[in-house]
């Protein structure tokens, strides 16, 4: 799998590659991640990539022929068919927002992916139109650069590559997971057993691992239900949820923490 970064500031993303889970899904699991400046492929003594917008108003626009000049270059390189072409990927506000199933697609996808990282106001709306293939937002805000959201996407798709995580399950059980019907995790508690007068709850030091599993499965419903009650409803219309689910939902949600005090 490889990743093709298009970015002003490799600087700013080249760093969060080289510790835990990333280092090890670029060297244990051989993913392969490469920066571009799209400068490089600029014209003038000054190399310019931006310019003002047509229109008026404030702030600059990336330009469309230095970022055309750099994705040609990459198409080159990986000099992959078109069926099997990496998808170009825009972080952008107006794209879809990211999502574990989002994020478990690409995962599974050998190709990998080309990344775009804009900047300033946005890039030329021509070269969006003519070469990207999705837009993602990691939300309702506005980043100063695509830098942040780059690193965002790759850590939650590194993480799902074979041979990165210590657990090969561990990230079945992560929250939005399907594994666990797409909710939230349930909370988790190590040692000491009892820290500033807060217990770990007694049946997670029973060894009774059915009493265990049941208590987390309900914690994971609860949580939702508190916290994303959408993601319920997700679950739902997937049948996710059996008839246990909604009985204990109905009937006993557990209180908001379900540490004790003594």
């Amino acid at each position: 799998m490889r990743f093709d970064i298009i970015t002003l500031f490799p600087e700013l993303i080249a760093p969060y590659l080289e510790h835990g889970v990333n280092r090890r899904a670029t060297s244990a699991a051989g993913v392969q991640v490469r920066f571009w400046n799209p400068r490089d492929f600029a014209e003038g003594a000054y190399r310019r990539v931006d310019d003002r917008p047509f229109g008026g108003g404030p702030g600059m626009v990336m330009l469309a022929e230095p970022l055309a000049r750099c994705l040609q270059a990459i198409r080159e390189e990986r000099a992959e068919p078109p069926p099997q072409a990496a998808p170009l990927l825009f972080f952008s506000p107006v794209g879809q927002v990211l999502s574990h199933a989002l994020v478990a697609r690409q995962a599974g996808a050998p190709a990998g992916a080309i990344l775009l990282c804009g900047r300033y106001e946005g890039v030329d709306q021509r070269f969006i139109d003519a070469h990207v293939d999705q837009q993602i937002s990691l939300g309702d805000f506005v980043l100063s650069g695509g830098e942040v959201a780059a690193a965002v996407f790759l850590d939650a798709v590194l993480r799902l590559q074979p041979a990165v995580l210590h657990d090969a399950q561990s990230h079945a059980q992560d929250s939005f997971n399907p594994a666990i019907s797409g909710l939230l995790d349930c909370p988790h508690y190590t040692r000491p057993e009892v820290w500033q007068g807060r217990s770990v709850p007694a049946v997670l030091t029973s060894g009774d691992h059915a009493r265990i599993a049941r208590w987390r499965r309900q914690q994971s419903l609860a949580l939702t239900a508190r916290q994303r009650p959408e993601l319920l409803q997700q679950a739902r219309q997937q049948g996710w949820l059996d008839r246990a689910d909604e009985r204990y939902l109905a009937e006993s949600p557990p209180a908001e923490n379900p540490g004790q005090t003594g």
